[in-house]
C-alpha cells in the first residue's frame, strides 16, 4: 500500500494507550509501529469520533480484496486476547494497523513472511 489512510482516535483510547506502552519494558517493531499510529492520528473526543472508526473493543468487519472472504475480529487489548480467535491484541501487527481506521479503509495485513492480504473494512461495530 502506497499511503497509509488518516486515522482517528479517541482521546480515551490514546491515553490508555500510552500508559501502556510505557508500561512496556521490552521493545519491538510492533510496540514502535503503534507509537507511530499514536504519534500521526487525530485525537478526538469520543462523542467526535467519524462514524465507523475502528476503537478499542470495536467489532471489525473486513472483506480480503483477492479472494473476497470476509472476517470479523475485536480489536482488543493484550490481556483479552489470549485464547480468542476472533479477537486480535492492539500489540499485534494486524491490531495496530487496524486501530483509527474508518469504513472503506485499506490495509496490507501481513500473515506471515512472505504473503500480504488486501483488506478492505467494510463495517464496524462500536463498543457498547
Amino acid at each position: 500500500m502506497s499511503e497509509r489512510p488518516a486515522i482517528y482516535i479517541s482521546e480515551t483510547d490514546f491515553d490508555r494507550l500510552s500508559l501502556m506502552l510505557d508500561q512496556q519494558a521490552a521493545r519491538s517493531p510492533t510496540l514502535e509501529a503503534l507509537e507511530d499510529e499514536l504519534d500521526r492520528a487525530t485525537l478526538v473526543r469520543s462523542d467526535e469520533l467519524p462514524e465507523g472508526t475502528v476503537t478499542m473493543n470495536s467489532v471489525v468487519h473486513f472483506i480480503n480484496e483477492s479472494s473476497g472472504a470476509e472476517y470479523k475480529l475485536k480489536l482488543v487489548y493484550p490481556n483479552e486476547s489470549a485464547g480468542a480467535k476472533d479477537h486480535v491484541s492492539v500489540l499485534a501487527p494486524a491490531g495496530a494497523a487496524l486501530l483509527g481506521l474508518t469504513i472503506g479503509d485499506r490495509i496490507d495485513w501481513p500473515v506471515d513472511s512472505k504473503n500480504v492480504l488486501q483488506l478492505r473494512i467494510i463495517q464496524v461495530t462500536p463498543y457498547s
